[in-house]
């Protein structure tokens, strides 16, 4: 089958998600291209990537490339508008992630109305959100999960031990600092908290932040003694084995999320995962007493990660349970899923 992706977000290509730090839609979008290519497929990407580019035989092509005037199928990735990136398809899909409301803004919802794609999200909790006016064909696929996570690299937690936050700093990080500060640290001496985010690192190096960032910044950096420290993300190697020397991933949630992709990445580690009860689609990701702990207040939350910190026990039930029950999300049965879903 002739399949074309496309993306209109950052410069990336196929090299990117072992170079450089990629956010979740990006990173599955580099993941799905070349699994759809592994089973036969002749796939074509369009993207913003710095020049053409052939990686492992998928060609990545810049956003000003000569697009083919027909394909058998389109995939467009978030924005409805790239359903029309060629004149003739015989599938148009988009696979949406990020919230469902996004398909009924006025801009977009003309792009659905002229294609009636079939819309592919990335959880039932999303696809539930969207009310589906035109009765359009839907499936739930989540994105696979990037090799490196799947390495057979037992645990290796360091001490004192650590915990590793990955929300974005607007989804309530500074709550989640000020809970590490007067409940978590005291309970568990010497614990630090790592905190990953580019806007965070960005801005203790001098780069100018949005408004809302900025006390987040603040808090982080008053933090410090109590064992928070801000740090860069990383490519998915690096970022692999910074969870497995970890022995907790705390994850605050916010209500409209889609998917947490560094949480599926995480888990696929052994590395279980504390959540809060806000977001449907969070519930899905982490099977309670098997991959991790969804807490529905403060205090569980805080409680949940003082054990997993101080109870190497549970945190080791915990992490064999995370790392057997991810197994299947590798990119290989994720694009037999999305096979299926082309035919």
């Amino acid at each position: 089958m002739r399949i074309l992706l496309a993306d209109d977000s950052i410069a990336f290509d196929g090299f990117s998600p072992t170079s450089q730090p990629l956010d979740g839609p990006e990173k599955a979008f580099a993941g799905l291209a070349p699994a759809l290519a592994r089973r036969g497929h002749e796939v074509t990407v369009f993207n913003r990537c710095a020049f053409p580019v052939t990686v492992d035989g998928l060609r990545w092509e810049g956003w000003d490339g000569e697009r083919p005037s027909a394909v058998e199928a389109l995939i467009a990735s978030r924005l409805p508008r790239l359903l029309d990136f060629v004149p003739q398809a015989d599938r148009r899909l988009i696979w949406l992630g990020g919230p469902a409301a996004a398909l009924d803004q006025p801009a977009a919802e003309a792009f659905i109305v002229r294609h009636r794609p079939r819309v592919v999200f990335w959880s039932q909790a999303q696809r539930n959100e969207w009310i589906n006016r035109l009765g359009l064909d839907t499936r739930v696929i989540p994105p696979g999960v990037a090799p490196a996570y799947f390495e057979e690299t037992a645990m290796n937690p360091a001490g004192p031990p650590r915990a590793i936050a990955t929300s974005h700093p607007l989804a309530d990080v500074a709550w989640l600092i000020d809970l590490w500060c007067k409940r978590v640290r005291p309970s568990v001496a010497g614990a630090e908290l790592h905190v990953y985010s580019a806007l965070l690192d960005r801005g203790q190096l001098g780069a100018e932040l949005p408004a809302g960032v900025v006390p987040v910044l603040a808090a982080a950096h008053a933090a410090q003694e109590h064992g928070v420290t801000i740090h860069r993300p990383l490519p998915d190697p690096q970022m692999a084995d910074a969870y497995r020397a970890a022995r907790v991933h705390l994850y605050p949630g916010r209500a409209n999320e889609a998917y947490a992709s560094t949480v599926a990445d995480s888990q696929a580690t052994g590395l279980p995962c504390v959540a809060r009860a806000v977001s449907a689609a969070l519930v899905e990701q982490v099977i309670v007493g098997q991959t991790g702990i969804v807490a529905a207040t403060d205090d569980g939350f805080a409680n949940a990660a003082i054990e997993l910190l101080s109870d190497r026990a549970r945190f080791d039930r915990l992490s064999a349970g995370a790392r057997s029950l991810q197994r299947g999300r590798t990119w290989a049965n994720m694009a037999a899923e999305w096979e299926a879903c082309l035919a």
